[in-house]
């Protein structure tokens, strides 16, 4: 039902919008973040654990390449599909069954016994968190008009670094503590205390969280309309540049030749999100950090630079208005220190300042990426589309772990893995530079 309208003759006048999407941001933000922080950490959390998994299990390089593979294997057979139930259940309801059941199966992994219930885990944890990432993306797309939102997707994306930094201090410290209580393995520890966690989530979601301003009771219904009318304005934007038609759904989005452009360019970003994930812990234990509590707490030092540049990059690229050179540059600076971390010659402090360079560019190039579709991309097509561009960077994220794996036991090291990473990564930015012009990311500050 419309909102009466004030004596201006709209409903949204008078409204103050920059307190009414710090109202928005408030409520909900910080149970967005937490929750992808918690998915950051059950998803990484072998990075630490594979000590663990090596002493008492035998897993070298290669098996945990392979589980990290299969993670993305499940992911990517199951991201479309969940976003589709998306638009047909909502964000809320998505987010829920996605969370309780990754939470399931993260305990599950405690009683891995061999190689191929390691990988069975590793599969059905893609299979269950698949959809999440989009399915906050669209969330934030139906709270949010595009002039705002690459800063709230800045804050959302604050969660991966944050896990970076919470998921090796609380996971080396988990394993340092809690090994052999109970008769259970450090690393069976490990599993257990970080997957009840999203289960816990999962039921704030379902009582806390909306899925778009209309059911929000705690705004007011001037403050629902000048949400709706940015939000409409947006929606207009897009169909005045004739993409209203084009973009309808999921096989209107496939023949677009720029979806097919930005998922080879998230290619290039997974590629790159999993060096500085996965193989942060594998890099300095290489460069002779052994001890697992010190190895959580200098994993957790590249993602403390990355939490500050992020926020900054994302706040200046919404403030120009500008996306595809703010992530172009920041992937242009992550791949020259992938360079100089596979010639760095294993010395501790050069390792983790490239390393801190590293994911300070990822994050931010990361933030403005992803910003994107939800820009060029109608509501319609913004849940699948976006599923699809992540699915689509998901294969190189299936392919890249294995490839780094069986490079560093046939040669003994990660340079030429790393260097590998680090073409596509270059690859991504001229795909992006010369595949996505400015005037298809048409924005109006709000």
């Amino acid at each position: 039902m419309a909102e009466p309208p004030t004596a201006t003759g709209r409903p949204d006048a008078g409204v103050d919008r920059a307190a009414t999407y710090r109202t928005i941001a408030l409520r909900v933000m910080p149970l967005l973040v937490i929750c992808y922080v918690v998915s950051f950490i059950d998803r990484t959390n072998i990075g630490i654990a594979q000590q663990g998994l090596k002493r008492d299990l035998g897993f070298g390089p290669a098996v945990y390449g392979l589980g990290v593979t299969l993670f993305f294997v499940g992911f990517i057979l199951f991201e479309v599909p969940s976003n589709a139930l998306l638009a047909r259940i909502g964000a809320r309801k998505t987010l829920v069954r996605i969370m309780a059941s990754w939470g399931v199966v993260t305990v599950a992994t405690m009683f891995v016994q061999d190689e191929f219930t390691f990988y069975v885990a590793r599969f059905l944890l893609g299979v269950t968190e698949a959809g999440f990432f989009p399915g906050a993306l669209y969330l934030l797309s139906r709270w949010f008009p595009s002039a705002r939102r690459t800063r709230m997707t800045a804050v959302f994306f604050i969660g991966v670094p944050v896990s970076g930094v919470l998921g090796s201090l609380v996971s080396g410290w988990i394993m340092h503590t809690f090994g052999g209580v109970g008769g259970l393995a450090d690393w069976q520890w490990l599993f257990l205390l970080e997957g009840v966690p999203p289960i816990l989530l999962a039921v704030l979601v379902w009582c806390y969280l909306a899925d778009e301003p209309e059911q929000a009771k705690w705004l007011t219904p001037a403050q629902k309309a000048a949400v709706r009318a940015d939000l409409e304005a947006d929606r207009r934007g897009k169909g005045d540049a004739g993409k209203s038609e084009q973009h309808g759904g999921l096989l209107t989005a496939l023949r677009d030749p720029k979806v097919w452009i930005l998922g080879l360019c998230a290619c290039g970003a997974y590629t790159l999100a999993n060096a500085v994930s996965y193989w942060t812990p594998r890099i300095i234990a290489d460069a002779g950090v052994g001890d697992v509590l010190n190895l959580g707490l200098f994993s957790a030092i590249p993602p403390l630079l990355g939490i500050v540049v992020m926020l900054v990059v994302g706040r200046h690229s919404d403030r120009t208005l500008e996306r595809r050179w703010h992530a172009a540059t920041s992937w242009i600076v992550a791949a020259f220190a992938m360079l100089a971390l596979s010639v760095s010659g294993g010395n501790v402090v050069v390792v983790i300042l490239l390393l801190a360079i590293m994911a300070a560019a990822h994050y931010s190039g990361l933030t403005v990426f992803y910003s994107i579709p939800s820009i060029y991309l109608t509501d319609r097509a913004a849940a699948t589309g976006i599923a699809v561009v992540t699915s689509m960077g998901s294969f190189a994220a299936a392919a890249s772990p294995s490839l780094l794996g069986f490079i560093q036991s046939a040669t003994g090291s990660l340079s030429l893995g790393l260097q590998i990473s680090a073409g596509i990564v270059l690859l991504a930015v001229v795909l992006l530079l010369t595949g996505v012009k400015a005037g298809d990311l048409k924005e109006s500050r709000r």
